[in-house]
């Protein structure tokens, strides 16, 4: 597995992105800077999209938006879950039987 470092901050993202927009190639900014050219490639993309520049994929708000939708969605799961959880429990012990284990949790 490649090691993990902490994103970049913006404003250098900005940075490559105007960069390879003035000429230099995503190849040549990563022989000078850390980041791969690949993650370069995908910054300017993400940037067009933001901009309106290409409509292929989500811009950045609505990747947001979603993330923190999923996030709520996936709490809520978890909360439910333990619910059921705790119910399943409560009527085994009132009816003294255990239900047989799910093979899907």
């Amino acid at each position: 597995m490649g090691k993990t470092r902490k994103p970049y901050p913006p404003e250098f993202r900005r940075q490559m992105v105007e960069l390879v927009r003035a000429g230099r190639t995503p190849e040549s900014l990563a022989r000078e800077f850390e980041p791969t050219a690949e993650s370069i490639r995908n910054w300017v993309k993400q940037a067009d999209r933001d901009e309106g520049r290409r409509e292929d994929g989500l811009t950045s708000p609505e990747r947001e938006e979603l993330r923190r939708r999923l996030r709520r969605e996936n709490r809520q799961l978890k909360i439910e879950r333990e619910i059921l959880a705790k119910a399943a429990a409560w009527f085994a012990r009132e009816t003294d039987s255990v239900p047989p284990k799910s093979s899907s949790s």
